[in-house]
């Protein structure tokens, strides 16, 4: 299932949970009432909802359009997305394509040295954005703002010191995270106010169920500015795949329901660009991984 957030109309109604199929995005709670059953009205309770409400909602949809209620059913050019949902913890994952450590390495001072287990960072979850929403550059706070597109790892069910080997049991599914980062302000070598401020973790457009997605470790994924072509890689890359980060995350930190885990950019950020490049007010930014689709933000000036 592709599932999204969307509203119907203004950006201030209510939030709903739908399928998209197509040009089109059911709505899965009216699909359910209208059959006599109840699923959560928001991908977050869905995802804690467990296995029966996928089972539900994808036996719902096998029916096809006849079977479908015409209030339940919307033009995806009539309704606006949100980012999918709000996650409780966002887990960054630092150098772990090996083109981008060696990248990172000549433009940002970090190891020569390939990582021997994951970097981790955390982003809060006020840094989320959704799909054509305005990326926040402040010119008071950084002159560097870059771009790294990640594949998304949706966490479906609690993680607690897992194996790699069962790693894959506690996905529920996939999405894109542009990692937005102020490069100038690290501090100490931390990254948190770096990649953590408002809006530098647009997130979506939407959110591809694990059964949908055969390899997720085989996937093409590109990033654009302005429509030209900064960044092209293959997961295959990552240095640390996967399997390996959920067992290593969850070796000490319980992963819920809904943490998403950003696995990490492959080489062509604007700092690794001879001269480097950053984004400024006016600048489009689309981020795209096979299977999953684009996520397009705008960046804006935020003073």
């Amino acid at each position: 299932m592709r599932l999204v957030t969307y509203t119907p109309t203004a950006h201030d109604a209510p939030l709903r949970l739908g399928a998209r199929i197509d040009d089109r995005v059911v709505d899965l709670a009216v699909l359910a009432s209208r059959a006599g059953l109840r699923l959560p009205l928001d991908l977050l309770s869905f995802v804690q909802a467990g296995a029966p409400a996928q089972e539900a909602a994808r036996e719902l949809l096998a029916g096809g359009p006849a079977t479908w209620p015409a209030d339940a059913v919307h033009r995806i050019d009539e309704i606006s997305l949100h980012a999918p949902l709000r996650p409780g913890k966002i887990i960054g994952v630092g150098l772990n394509y090996v083109e981008h450590v060696e990248e990172s390495s000549r433009s940002l001072d970090t190891d020569k040295e390939r990582p021997s287990r994951p970097v981790l960072f955390s982003k809060p979850a006020t840094a989320v954005t959704g799909p054509g929403r305005p990326i926040l550059h402040n010119g008071d706070l950084t002159s560097q703002l870059d771009w790294e597109c990640e594949l998304a790892v949706v966490i479906g069910r609690t993680a607690f010191r897992v194996s790699e080997e069962d790693a894959y049991e506690h996905v529920f599914g996939y999405s894109i995270v542009n990692d937005i980062s102020a490069r100038d302000q690290r501090r100490s070598g931390q990254w948190f106010f770096s990649k953590g401020q408002d809006s530098y973790a647009p997130f979506g457009p939407e959110v591809v169920t694990a059964d949908d997605i055969p390899d997720p470790m085989d996937l093409d994924l590109s990033l654009r500015v302005n429509g030209v072509t900064k960044q092209k890689s293959n997961t295959r890359h990552m240095l640390f795949p996967i399997a390996r980060l959920i067992a290593d995350i969850s070796s000490g930190v319980t992963l819920e329901p809904g943490d998403v885990i950003a696995t990490g950019s492959p080489a062509g950020v604007g700092a690794g660009m001879v001269p480097p490049e950053f984004l400024v007010p006016g600048d489009t930014v689309e981020a795209t991984v096979e299977g999953i689709g684009t996520l397009t933000n705008p960046v804006v000036d935020a003073r």
